[in-house]
């Protein structure tokens, strides 16, 4: 019956052990599922922000004067 039990307890230590290199396999993916994500966004944030920039440059470059419409001149 002692055989038994010890048996009984090594399999329930044995059970735990996988548990826990389960869990510490499924940590590690979403660890590094979070940081290829981040990476991702923060690659598409510089892409995105040259991208503005560049509109906003050329828009404050390209000045064209005009005469407002409402302007009228004095006699």
């Amino acid at each position: 019956m002692a055989s038994q039990s010890q048996g009984i307890q090594q399999l329930l230590q044995a059970e735990k052990r996988a548990a826990e290199k389960v869990a510490d396999a499924r940590k590690t993916e979403v660890e590094q599922a979070t940081r290829r994500q981040v990476q991702g966004m923060q690659s598409s944030q510089q892409r995105n922000r040259e991208r503005v920039l560049a509109q906003l440059l050329g828009m404050v470059c390209d000045v064209r004067p005009q005469v407002h419409p409402n302007y009228r001149i004095a006699a």
